[in-house]
C-alpha cells in the first residue's frame, strides 16, 4: 500500500467526522509518512511501519469526544422507514423511561463512588485533627504535672498521625481508581460507537 492508498483508506474509515478533524488526522499522518520517506524508507515501508489502517482509525476515533462520535454516527445513518418511525413513537412510553433509568443508575453509582472517596478524605482529615488534639492534650498534661498522661496522649498522637498518613495514600489510590474506572467506562461507551463505525 502506498501513501495515497493509505490516506484514502484512512479517510474512508473516518467518514462522518467533522471535516476539520478528518483533515487534521490525514495531514498528521501524511506528514509522518513524508518524514519517514525523507529518512530513506520507500512509501510501502513507511506505510507498513505505521500499522494497520483499522488500528489507526480506531485510535483516532477513541481520542475523539463522545459527542463527536455520536454526531458522526447519526450523520451516517440511513433514512428511517415509516414502520421504524411508528415503532419508535409507539414504544416511546417504554424505551424512554428505561433509558432514563439506566442513565440515572449509572450516574448514581458514579456519584456514590466519588462520595465514598470524599468520605475517606474526611476520615483522614479527622485523624489528622485528632493527632493535633493529642499533641495539645500531651502539652496540657505535661504542663499540668501529669507526665504519664502526657506520654499516653503523645502515643495516641503518633498512632493517629501514622493512620492519617496511611489513609492518605489509600485515599489517593482510591481516587485514582475511581478516575480510571470513569475513563474506562467512557472508553467502553466510545468503543461501542467505534465498532459500529467500522462495520
Amino acid at each position: 500500500m502506498d501513501k495515497l492508498d493509505f490516506l484514502l483508506a484512512l479517510s474512508k474509515r473516518l467518514e462522518g467526522l467533522p471535516d476539520a478533524d478528518q483533515r487534521a488526522s490525514l495531514d498528521y499522518y501524511s506528514e509522518i509518512l513524508d518524514d519517514l520517506i525523507e529518512g530513506g524508507m520507500t512509501e510501502t515501508e513507511a506505510v507498513a511501519s505505521l500499522g494497520s489502517v483499522e488500528a489507526i482509525a480506531e485510535e483516532i476515533l477513541m481520542d475523539m469526544p463522545l459527542t463527536k462520535l455520536v454526531k458522526a454516527k447519526m450523520k451516517k445513518r440511513r433514512r428511517m422507514t415509516g414502520i421504524e418511525i411508528a415503532l419508535l413513537i409507539v414504544g416511546f412510553p417504554i424505551w424512554l423511561p428505561i433509558l432514563i433509568s439506566l442513565f440515572a443508575v449509572a450516574l448514581s453509582v458514579y456519584v456514590s463512588l466519588w462520595a465514598a472517596v470524599i468520605s475517606l478524605y474526611a476520615a483522614d482529615l479527622s485523624l489528622a485533627a485528632g493527632s493535633l488534639a493529642g499533641l495539645l492534650g500531651a502539652i496540657m498534661m505535661f504542663v499540668g504535672g501529669h507526665p504519664a498522661s502526657a506520654l499516653l496522649f503523645l502515643g495516641a498522637m503518633l498512632v493517629l498521625v501514622g493512620l492519617a498518613i496511611l489513609l492518605f495514600f489509600g485515599c489517593n489510590a482510591t481516587a485514582k481508581g475511581v478516575w480510571k474506572l470513569g475513563k474506562l467506562t467512557l472508553r467502553g461507551i466510545k468503543a461501542c460507537f467505534v465498532r459500529k463505525e467500522g462495520k
